[in-house]
């Protein structure tokens, strides 16, 4: 009887050490989760920045506006017949 108990006690024992730190234990279920919802996070982030680029490249495509937007903002280029105006404040003024 003294020699069953103890073969339980150390099945018992057995299963539970794979519970909680063999393969396939909480610890690494929890921390897979973890990963899981992070890479989620960053998938829905690139999603996003996905859209946004996509939009931006058929707005290229399709229309002159944002071409000229870029120009305008990118290159410093003016259409013909405009006069370039840039204001340069105080450091004073900038500071306040």
């Amino acid at each position: 009887m003294r020699y069953l108990v103890a073969i339980l006690l150390l099945l018992l024992l057995l299963l539970q050490y794979d519970l909680w730190v063999g393969d396939g234990s909480l610890a690494t279920v929890w921390r897979l989760q973890k990963n899981i919802e992070s890479q989620q996070a960053e998938n829905a982030a690139l999603k996003e920045r996905n859209r946004a680029l996509e939009a931006e490249v058929r707005d290229l495509k399709t229309g002159t506006d944002a071409v000229e937007e870029r120009a305008r903002n990118e290159l410093g280029m003016v259409r013909e017949g405009e006069t370039y105006i840039q204001v340069i404040e105080d450091e004073e003024t900038q500071a306040e």
